[in-house]
């Protein structure tokens, strides 16, 4: 599963009572997660949420703004270990805000690698992204050992852009990435039934939105990879209804969760 948790906007408190509900309900082995917060010398969200669902987690490290973080995390089902943290590019190559999260998840069939990212938001940030594409791409092919053998590399992530966009046409093997060798699949495109739009405009976060529905959470897994393993068998979304919190109807976030089930070995 991956899920952009909407920070803490809105009835975060409620909200992530419902974000449980929902985890909880679909069950995933490995959540892949974007926007969680931590105060300064407080609270944490990833530790909130991995205790509410006895789960293990890692987090990239919090860069505190007015006292709060934004960042990204992995849950899992099993041990995991983080094993990069680094700050995605902007456009001109120095260090931005944005993140990539890499883990090695102890699962039965092997240490398996799975990344957790969040691309730049804005409309007009395509060449920003890209830049950030040709990063995630190489970070993913440098760890890899040998692709036609070892368990594939998952990246679960809110890339901000469309499928057809040039960044996302670039991850995918549509165009030229500039990192020869590395291609990441899109379960969605394989498996998914529909448009799988994850930002809709009946969702009440959104209503004031100028962006139209859209699909922009991904879960992607690297090719090559030694097939089947690593092939999406399904891909579904989560948390597109209201939960109910104290007798209240709560959305869980201005996002959805895109689901995808996998072949192991």
């Amino acid at each position: 599963m991956t899920w952009n948790l909407w920070w803490r906007f809105g009835p975060w408190e409620q909200r992530e009572r419902a974000i449980v509900e929902v985890v909880r309900e679909v069950d995933p082995d490995v959540v892949c997660l974007q926007e969680v917060w931590s105060e300064e010398g407080g609270d944490d969200q990833v530790a909130r949420l991995a205790h509410a669902l006895g789960r293990h987690a890692v987090s990239t490290d919090p860069v505190f703004y007015n006292g709060m973080s934004f960042g990204n995390a992995v849950l899992s089902r099993w041990p995991l270990e983080r094993v990069l943290d680094e700050p995605l590019p902007r456009p001109d190559g120095a260090p931005g805000h944005r993140r990539l999260l890499g883990t090695l998840v102890a699962t039965p069939f092997g240490a398996w690698p799975v990344y957790a990212t969040h691309l730049d938001h804005r409309f007009d940030a395509s060449a920003a992204r890209e830049v950030q594409v040709r990063r995630v791409l190489e970070v993913v092919a440098a760890h890899r050992s040998d692709p036609e053998t070892e368990l594939p590399s998952i990246v679960g992530a809110d890339l901000n852009a469309v499928p057809d966009s040039d960044e996302v046409r670039s991850l995918t093997g549509r165009r030229d990435s500039g990192v020869p060798g590395i291609v990441l699949s899109d379960c969605w495109e394989q498996v998914g039934a529909g448009p799988g739009a994850t930002w809709v405009r009946d969702n009440p976060y959104t209503a004031d939105t100028a962006w139209p529905g859209r699909r922009i959470d991904y879960v992607l897994v690297a090719w090559p990879r030694p097939k089947p393993v690593g092939n999406p068998v399904r891909a579904w979304l989560a948390g597109t209804d209201d939960v109910e919190v104290d007798g209240e109807p709560v959305r869980p976030s201005d996002h959805a969760a895109v689901v995808v089930e996998l072949v192991t070995p």
